[in-house]
This record gives C-alpha cells, structure tokens and sequence, in this order.
C-alpha cells in the first residue's frame, strides 16, 4: 500500500492540513520560553575592598593577596576569580551546588576577619561581601559623555546624583562607577632621611589625610 496514495487523492485535505500544522508550529514558536542561562541557583559570593589612590599592582599585592590566601581555605570551592584595579579589588568564589550560600557567607565573614591583621593599616574600612548568582543577574551599562563637563566631573555627577538614584529602584542590587579621573596625590619619601627627624610612613600618611 501506498502511504502518500490518500494524500495525493485528496489534495484539498492536504493543504489544510499542511496549513494547519504549519500554524500551529508557529504558534508554538512564538510560545517557546527564552532562558539564555539554566534556572540553577549558583551559589556565588563577590567580596569587594577598596583603597583609594592605591594602583593595582598594591591592590592586587596587598589587598587580594592575603583575602585570597584566607578565603581558598573555605571548603567546597569551586572556582576563585580576582581582579584588581585602581583603587578596588574584587573577588568571586563559586561553591558547589549543594553548598548551603549562608553558611558559606558567614565562612567568608571568618575568612575577612582573619585576613584582617594581614591588610593595609590605612585600609578605610573593612571588606565586604554579598551573595550573588549569575542566572539572575541582568545589566545595563549607561555611559556618560559631554563637550563641557570633564571627567572627574562626570564622574562626580554619576556617583553623587545618578547611582543614588538607580539604587533606589526597586530590584536593583548593585550600581557600580567606573571610568573616572579621581584626583590623587602620590609622595615619594626618602625613608633614610625620614626616620632622621623621627618620622615613619604613618605619620605622613595621616598628615596627607
């Protein structure tokens, strides 16, 4: 028996059903969800330090370093990225999935405490950390630009005025500003001639400030 026979009697048929299969695959289509990332919760924790004026070969040295020593001692991580910059340092660890993300976080919290003693004196304030997961992170990068304003002035209006105001949006977790000219003072100390007058870094370090 012929399988196409009944088909071929019946072309009208055949076109309708064409028609009809062919409207509802694009009706299907049109209701297919779109997920550019599995719905997995990923158990993810950025830690973020800050040290203004510091370049990022310091930042990586004297900030990174000893958070990295402290936090690959946390068990069930999975991947450890850093990276470093003017100013900042930020950290990433990655569990496994069956990792509970509170208690890893509070082993972060010990992880900070304990490098603590490690890090920079003049460090303003402590690190922080915050739970992310990178299947529910959506971003927008806004960028800034002017014929009149400079960018330390640009800079000074996106961090003032503009993240204030993206920070109250409901659902936003994190405004980050970067691409600045931040004004800085670098000194260059004779430590021979400094311990002379009975005088250490600190000391110009607080007179500076």
């Amino acid at each position: 028996m012929n399988i196409s026979a009944p088909f071929i009697r019946r072309s009208v048929g055949t076109a309708l059903l064409t028609a009809a299969i062919a409207l509802a695959g694009a009706v299907a289509y049109l209701q297919l969800p779109v997920a550019p990332l599995p719905q997995v919760d990923f158990p993810t924790i950025s830690i973020g330090a800050s040290l203004p004026g510091a370049s990022p070969e310091i930042m990586a040295s004297s900030v990174a370093a000893p958070l990295e020593r402290q936090l690959g001692h946390i068990a069930g991580v999975n991947e450890m990225t850093s990276s470093s910059t003017l100013g900042s340092s930020s950290i990433t660890l990655q569990f496994d999935l069956n990792r509970d993300i509170n208690g890893a976080a509070r082993d972060v919290q010990a992880a900070i405490n304990a490098a603590r003693a490690n890090l920079p004196a003049n460090l303003p304030s402590n690190p922080t950390y915050r739970k992310v997961n990178p299947a529910d992170a959506p971003i927008i990068i806004l960028a800034l630009t002017s014929d009149i304003y400079d960018r330390g002035q640009l800079y000074d209006a996106a961090s003032t005025i503009i993240q204030q105001r993206l920070l109250q949006i409901e659902g936003v977790g994190q405004v980050n500003i970067g691409g600045g000219a931040l004004p800085a003072v670098r000194v260059d100390v004779n430590p021979t001639l400094l311990n002379s007058f009975g005088l250490s870094l600190t000391d110009v370090s607080t007179m500076l400030s």
